[in-house]
């Protein structure tokens, strides 16, 4: 296995297009989930939770997105709806991180959000580290209540991101990063 830094310096976001099988096995898919949920969570209270989608599965609920659209969009074009049917079934797997975040006597929405958006990170830096590449998006159907109804998220549950999983396709490509310069200060009084 890599080591950590190795991991994190050449981790690279690759587009779910570009991504083929095999994806991960069941073991590895537990390892992945395990160590998504290997996160900050301030009091222990999970707010967050996955949904996987593999086989056949993506496409039942790339059924439940095309409808969607398709009742949103009457003129739509037959490949549109295809386009919005095949959203989840890019990557061999994917996983939609749920963030649960709800009022708490102590512990701020903003950091269960935060904790949610760890879980993800976590997620796609495991897959990763694994050897396969990933891709965290959310695109219109994650903000969708009626999408996310029939995916089966209680009426607070929100979509941190789906993380699509899978071999790379092709090499990944650098893109350009912010100098440190501009985007460090250092607090002095």
């Amino acid at each position: 296995m890599p080591d950590a830094l190795d991991v994190l310096q050449t981790r690279r976001s690759i587009a779910a297009i570009a991504l083929g099988g095999p994806g991960p096995s069941a073991q590895e898919i537990e390892t992945l989930l395990t160590i998504a949920s290997r996160v900050p969570d301030h009091g222990k209270l999970v707010p967050w939770r996955f949904i996987v989608f593999e086989g056949e599965a993506r496409h039942a609920a790339g059924d439940i997105i095309a409808g969607i659209f398709r009742s949103d969009h009457p003129e739509a074009t037959a490949e549109q709806i295809e386009y919005e049917r095949g959203r989840l079934a890019r990557a061999p797997l994917v996983v939609a991180v749920v963030s649960r975040a709800a009022p708490h006597v102590k512990i701020p929405e903003w950091e269960q959000i935060l904790s949610a958006g760890a879980a993800a990170m976590n997620l796609v830096i495991a897959a990763h580290a694994l050897g396969f590449a990933a891709n965290w998006t959310t695109q219109w159907f994650a903000y969708d209540r009626r999408v996310l109804d029939a995916l089966g998220l209680e009426p607070h549950e929100r979509i941190a991101g789906f993380v699509h999983i899978g071999r790379p396709m092709r090499p990944a490509e650098e893109r350009p990063r912010p100098p440190l310069s501009e985007i460090v200060t250092k607090y002095c009084r």
